[in-house]
């Protein structure tokens, strides 16, 4: 059976997410592109399961680094390939889409070894992501599928989107108006746990969304949010609205902070990524947000490298399509416990 037919689930220890996550420090912004050298340190570092990357460069384009799961994931494979050996050339697009787009060309012209890409819009980046097949030049996504990549790293989407929806449900008693925030349907993740709530809530009839969707944005988010969601209130009264779903945490944190400023605790909030700000209302009783999905955004970044490193290193047939992370589910009732074992206190 061909590499490309093939579907691997690895499932790593929380005590490894905790250690990257807590090791992270430091961060390169240039959006030009910045070089870091090679590690000296970087044969010591390899293994036989992971190669050297010694003699190559490799480029990482990171869409932005406003949101932790951005920044730590960006840091992270950064970190690992320097550890490695490898020449890194790194980029990050302030959040904009053509500057995203622009940023995996240049690393194309720049004729690297191979290129990580962590997130995006699939529309836009897929004729920079065929450029580089073109060229011969092997594609590493994050949280961002590709018929061009060699391999995604994500966290399993559809487990995460239809538990999601399922708590989301059940905690509103089969019954009552959703409030959804959708705006970014074309990022893969959020299309996935989009597509589950809708299929989730086939078997919930008397849950409703309510139509038009509010369109988050991606910088200001979360005043944005909570300036959308202050209008809804308005529109609608008390008891008309059960709850609030984001594919992500920042339009949720903003309209937790609108619910809890109006004292409206009728309605639940739902989100994911485990953003400080998430988790900080969560752990607070009085507040309405519920529920979040902690990822392993440091170890994404170090398994993208180890496996960059693997196919460099001649294992093409070890590196599997897709390779998914442990997720952990935080409710009011762990997340005391889930930030003191993952390192997000």
């Amino acid at each position: 059976m061909g590499r490309r037919h093939r579907l691997a689930v690895s499932i790593l220890a929380l005590a490894a997410a905790t250690t990257m996550l807590v090791g992270c420090t430091g961060l390169k912004q240039d959006t030009a592109g910045t070089t870091a050298p090679t590690s000296s340190a970087g044969a010591a570092a390899a293994s036989a399961d992971v190669p050297s990357l010694e003699g190559k460069t490799v480029g990482v384009a990171a869409k932005d680094v406003v949101r932790d799961f951005g920044r730590l994931t960006y840091q992270g494979v950064q970190d690992r390939l320097t550890e490695l050996g490898a020449t890194v050339v790194a980029t990050q697009a302030d959040a904009e889409d053509e500057t995203h787009l622009a940023n995996v060309e240049n690393l194309v012209a720049q004729k690297v070894d191979a290129i990580v890409v962590v997130l995006g819009d699939a529309t836009t980046l897929a004729p920079a992501l065929q450029k580089a097949a073109d060229a011969g030049i092997p594609i590493f996504t994050i949280d961002h599928a590709s018929t061009n990549s060699v391999n995604n790293i994500g966290s399993d989407n559809w487990q995460i989107g239809s538990t999601l929806a399922r708590t989301l449900a059940e905690d509103i008693g089969g019954t009552g108006k959703v409030l959804v925030f959708n705006g970014f349907y074309d990022v893969t993740p959020c299309q996935i746990r989009y597509d589950e709530l809708q299929l989730v809530l086939k078997n919930y009839p008397n849950i409703e969304i309510i139509e038009p969707e509010l369109q988050d944005i991606y910088v200001g988010t979360i005043e944005d949010a909570k300036q959308k969601t202050s209008d809804a209130l308005t529109r609608y009264p008390v008891g008309e609205i059960a709850a609030i779903w984001s594919c992500w945490d920042l339009p949720a944190i903003g309209a937790a902070q609108a619910i809890d400023a109006a004292g409206r605790d009728e309605i639940k909030v739902y989100g994911v990524d485990a953003e400080p700000g998430a988790l900080d209302l969560i752990e607070d009783p009085e507040s309405v947000y519920q529920f979040t999905v902690a990822q392993q955004p440091a170890l994404f970044g170090t398994t993208s490298a180890d496996n960059v490193a693997r196919y460099l290193g001649g294992d093409e047939e070890g590196v599997p399509l897709s390779t998914y992370l442990e997720s952990v589910f935080v409710t009011k009732a762990n997340v005391t416990e889930v930030r003191r074992e993952l390192g997000l206190e």
